[in-house]
């Protein structure tokens, strides 16, 4: 398959990266305006930025451009946004989960704890680490929308994307909450399980960027609903296999601990797989694992081996392909340029393929 000629994605990804370091450039210096001390938050975010798959924007500006828009580098400034409503997320995201490694670097909490505790300040040095990335995060929100009203848009596509964006991430926090009320629970609902991935990922990852690149564009509300209809099994699909990958994945591509989802007690639909199908000796072992920070490599082999012996992992390896079918059937029943279509069936494999 070759690159879509409009856009292959080694020019998306140096666009948005170009968009996202000269921003960071501009904040830094009004940062340091206010105070010296402020210096970690755009380079620590800098780096948060320099990395991942960038498939949200991918999924902005296809989106855009299947819908008939023209201006590739104001598509691709505005999806430059979205990496950084994704930094916001992943920060927040890792308070909650008080991860301690976002791609292979320590979370932003912990580079504050650090600093903290490096530093000789009063108070406990965690507590200053949440609060502080809790921030980080909350100004990452604010530069999103910044970045989408500075990509060169007029106040009328501007004002069309605004109602998308807004939907966007009040799902977004809805499917997060979710999130936590399900450990808080402990899980147990196939059908809790597949709403926490519907709104904490499918649409936010690849439905909503998708409606936000054609509301630009001016598309109508046939084609929005056709982008639906390949977003959201797609977006299922990538979030399953984030999940697997949170039990499954190698750390040296994750950037995080081999079986971080388990130590985090995270009741994914693979969990709850898992514990429906379980004998009573292997749910009892699982319900002890799960959530324990402290579980040894010896113990996460042992509840890897539980979720393949119940058979879990090639339930939710068959979800995957399933919904990843239904996702490029999807695109038959829509009217894209062959570059469109081309690069919508690319980004498909990229989003549900990654190896364990």
């Amino acid at each position: 398959m070759t690159a879509p000629a409009r856009l292959a994605p080694e020019r998306l990804r140096a666009s948005v990266q170009a968009t996202l370091d000269a921003f960071l450039a501009e904040q830094a210096g009004i940062l340091a305006g206010i105070s010296e001390d402020l210096a970690p938050f755009p380079t620590w975010l800098g780096e948060l930025l320099a990395g991942g798959k960038r498939l949200r924007p991918a999924f902005c500006a296809w989106g855009y451009l299947g819908a008939g828009g023209e201006d590739v580098e104001a598509g691709l400034r505005a999806a430059a946004s979205l990496e950084m409503l994704q930094a916001c997320a992943l920060v927040h995201d890792d308070v909650m989960d008080d991860s301690d490694l976002r791609r292979g670097k320590p979370a932003a909490h912990r580079r504050f704890a650090t600093l903290h505790r490096g530093s000789s300040w009063l108070g406990d040095a965690g507590r200053f680490g949440d609060g502080a990335a809790i921030l980080l995060g909350d100004l990452c929100l604010s530069w999103a929308d910044e970045l989408l009203y500075r990509s060169g848009f007029d106040a009328a596509a501007l004002a069309r994307a605004k109602v998308v964006y807004d939907r966007m991430r009040t799902e977004l926090m809805a499917g997060q909450y979710l999130d936590l009320l399900e450990q808080a629970r402990g899980g147990g609902s196939v059908s809790r399980a597949l709403q926490v991935v519907r709104y904490k990922s499918a649409k936010y990852t690849i439905e909503r960027p998708l409606h936000l690149g054609a509301a630009l564009a001016g598309a109508d509300g046939a084609f929005l609903d056709a982008m639906s209809d390949y977003g959201l099994p797609l977006g299922e699909a990538f979030q399953l296999r984030d999940d697997v990958l949170g039990v499954f994945g190698d750390p040296a591509e994750t950037g995080k601990p081999a079986g971080d989802d388990l130590r985090e007690g995270k009741r994914t639909l693979l969990v709850t797989i898992a514990m429906e199908r379980a004998s009573a000796e292997q749910a009892a072992h699982l319900r002890e694992g799960l959530g324990d920070p402290h579980l040894s490599a010896e113990a996460i082999d042992d509840l890897r081996a539980i979720v393949i012996d119940t058979g879990a992992l090639d339930e939710v390896e068959s979800v995957i392909a399933t919904r990843t079918r239904e996702a490029i059937g999807a695109l038959a029943a829509v009217h894209l340029a062959a570059d469109a279509h081309e690069a919508l069936e690319r980004l498909a494999v990229a989003a549900t393929a990654r190896s364990v």
